[in-house]
């Protein structure tokens, strides 16, 4: 296939619209069910080099659940805890492969945000993740390859019009990129920057103790970091994103949304959020929104009268901010991963509030002392890697 046309463009009157290559070779990639958009495109191919280098670089399977041309959750495949499975809502039996495991935790990172997701794989894609991917709201999905099984499932979803795409793996994209903005072409050389646990060397903390998971979830952070709109703050905890902040003016105001969104995750992992109790006949995107408001300040939209007997089968008892604020205090071993230097310590401040522990950055910044002296405040690990990771 050599281009492929498009329904339109961002918006339904950006017509007419197609991908192709500009060498006039073949599409590295197939359509196998549906008809994906531009967008779609743009999130399959953006979350597609997330996977495959975060696979390249832990030797894990990955997966992604992209939005906007941004990371919603990033994971690599390590097993379920049987807390997992609870916030996830995992069959506590179901047999779960390691890729199956990966789109799992990376869609649990911010499952309000991934609703209407495109996933992402960095292997083939079997029927344990297909099955997953069936029940959920998703646009689409990449991946190098499927199971006829997988493939039935999937093309069974959205009454046929699931958007699946196979990408071939050993495609390399040229060295030089461009990119048109209001007529005018850019060009520059693809970020092929590769981070691996090698740019973790320069600790310049006094406590130097990096665990192997440690590293790991300063690799995750860095790769999500490298294909999340900038600015972006990430923060990562056993091998997956737990709180994603993209696109912000201001590095505070990233730190403090991915933070937020961490202490959202760990909330779900509260006793009184694990112990609602749902009606039987609830959509998985209802009872996502409800757990999100009562975890919220606005709990009583779904706490009133009227309202939580369309949800609940009991109506639950108030998580108080009080109760919040101590659960959260609990949250411990977290990395916290910058695409750009962290200008002041307000940033280790706030990030130290979500449990962090370790922090992964570029450095760079004329305060760098301050921010540093923060960090060994709070007797946290912090890794300067010299590499910023813009990306827009």
């Amino acid at each position: 296939m050599k281009e492929f046309e498009l329904k339109y463009g961002c918006n339904p009157n950006q017509k007419p619209a197609k991908i192709f290559m500009p060498d006039g070779g073949d599409l590295p990639i197939v359509v196998r069910n549906g008809r994906p958009g531009y967008i779609n495109f743009l999130d399959a191919l953006n979350s597609w080099q997330l996977v495959k280098e975060l696979k390249e670089a832990t030797g894990l399977p990955a997966a992604a659940s992209f939005k906007h041309v941004s990371p919603a959750g990033a994971a690599v495949g390590l097993p379920l805890s049987e807390t997992d499975r609870k916030i996830y809502f995992v069959d506590e039996h179901a047999a779960l492969s390691p890729i199956a495991c990966a789109y799992i935790r990376a869609r649990g990172a911010d499952r309000l945000c991934s609703f209407g997701d495109w996933a992402a794989l960095s292997d083939i894609c079997d029927a344990a993740t297909a099955a997953y991917l069936k029940n959920e709201v998703s646009d689409g999905v990449i991946a190098p390859g499927y199971t006829e099984e997988a493939l039935e499932i999937l093309r069974s979803k959205r009454n046929g019009a699931y958007n699946v795409l196979e990408i071939d793996p050993s495609y390399v994209p040229a060295l030089q990129e461009q990119k048109d903005v209001y007529g005018i072409r850019f060009e520059q050389g693809r970020n092929n920057y590769k981070v691996d646990a090698q740019l973790l060397d320069n600790i310049v903390t006094k406590n130097r103790v990096l665990s192997e998971q440690a590293k790991i979830d300063m690799i995750v952070a860095l790769i999500t970091l490298k294909y999340t709109q900038s600015n972006s703050v990430c923060y990562v905890k056993d091998g997956q994103a737990i709180g994603v902040g993209a696109g912000q003016q201001s590095r505070i105001h990233c730190t403090r949304l991915a933070g937020q969104k961490a202490d959202n995750w760990y909330l779900r992992q509260h006793p009184k959020v694990l112990g609602l109790q749902f009606v039987d006949d609830i959509r998985r995107p209802d009872r996502d929104n409800a757990i999100d408001i009562y975890t919220s300040d606005e709990y009583d939209d779904v706490l009133r009268e009227g309202e939580w007997q369309r949800v609940f089968k009991v109506k639950p008892v108030v998580l108080t901010a009080e109760e919040k604020k101590a659960w959260i205090a609990t949250q411990s071993g977290v990395t916290c991963g910058s695409d750009a230097f962290f200008p002041f310590g307000d940033n280790i401040e706030r990030a130290r509030k979500s449990g962090v522990a370790y922090v992964v950055e570029p450095g760079g910044s004329i305060r760098d002392n301050h921010v540093i002296e923060t960090a060994d405040k709070y007797d946290m690990v912090m890794v300067f890697t010299g590499m910023r990771l813009f990306h827009h």
